[in-house]
């Protein structure tokens, strides 16, 4: 019999990491269409730090997106999933506790050599990177294309991926360390943000052409982005972990007949097409095709660290909290 209550990362209004408090939790419910999973990995996600900060907490006061665990209970009107079964899920609250109630279709039953740890960082992160280049991107072999923060969850991600289609890849980083890498994994061109011009890097790497595609999960980096594109290239743009507004003006990219393209995962990882180019994704890093690059882990007392640490340092990959 499983105890009534559950250790969980609860905040109760919007602020620093330090609103964060463990607590104990109901014991969540396993509705018709769910699976009740133990969380053995939670990958800790941009969006799960932005909402921290500036979103009024979930009805369960538990926030984080993305985790891995064993199936401990499933829904009556679920067929596709059983007990004993390991898999990764995402949902847009839940994920910083001990155990989630989540849609079986919000899940991925995970291939036999893939660690929780990885699993849990890869629907979002390489998910998004997928859905950015490919789906929305058009990226195809033989097209440059510009990755802004490329050690990033997302960012990881797209190099690896942009690289095996055949692209050319650029990504903005931070230090020579993350630089040198990502070119380990397949990265063409590193600049660091912090020391060049990355508008003008880009215009000397292309001949003065710019990139075919730039995928932006920064925000606040759009402008340049738009100065790297060529005329009649694609810009997609993936949420704002920069923070600020999003104000532009587009005068310039309609006069070179440029695409700006937006991308709200949230709303496409249950499109059958979406949901099954995540279980590849799942089964490429099984078989060590694609690299998941874990930065730091904490345990489910230290969430407000963990949180903090994300907010602060040049992380690499992802930070992994293990209940």
């Amino acid at each position: 019999m499983r105890k009534a209550i559950v250790r969980a990362a609860i905040y109760e209004r919007p602020g620093s990491p330090e609103v964060l408090q463990i607590k104990d939790a109901p014991d969540p419910v396993c509705a018709v269409d769910d699976v009740l999973i133990r969380i053995e990995a939670i990958s800790l996600e941009g969006g799960d730090v932005i909402n921290r900060a500036q979103a009024e907490p979930p009805p369960s006061g538990i926030v984080g997106y993305a985790a891995a665990g064993t199936i401990i209970e499933v829904g009556s009107a679920v067929r596709d999933r059983r007990v004993g079964q390991r898999v990764t899920s995402w949902n847009l609250a839940g994920s910083h506790a001990e155990i989630r109630a989540v849609p079986a279709s919000r899940t991925w039953i995970l291939p036999d050599d893939l660690s929780m740890e990885r699993a849990a960082c890869i629907p979002i992160g390489f998910g998004t990177a997928q859905h950015c280049l490919f789906n929305r991107g058009r990226l195809v072999s033989g097209e440059t294309v510009l990755i802004q923060a490329g050690a990033g969850g997302v960012g990881l991600g797209a190099v690896q991926m942009a690289r095996a289609a055949g692209a050319t890849v650029i990504a903005t980083v931070s230090g020579a360390s993350r630089a040198e890498r990502l070119r380990s994994m397949g990265l063409d061109h590193a600049i660091d943000h912090r020391t060049a011009n990355v508008a003008s890097e880009v215009r000397r790497l292309t001949q003065g052409q710019g990139v075919d595609l730039v995928v932006d999960p920064v925000g606040s980096t759009l402008r340049t982005s738009l100065d790297c594109l060529r005329p009649e290239g694609r810009l997609v743009v993936v949420g704002n972990a920069g923070g600020g507004t999003l104000d532009l003006d587009l005068w310039p990219a309609l006069q070179s007949n440029q695409t700006l393209l937006g991308v709200f995962m949230g709303s496409q990882f249950e499109k059958p097409d979406v949901h099954d180019a995540v279980g590849d994704l799942l089964n490429q890093a099984a078989r060590g095709d694609l690299e998941v690059v874990i930065d730091k882990r904490f345990p489910l007392a230290e969430t407000a660290t963990a949180h903090r640490y994300a907010e602060t340092e040049p992380v690499l990959g992802r930070v992994v909290i293990v209940p």
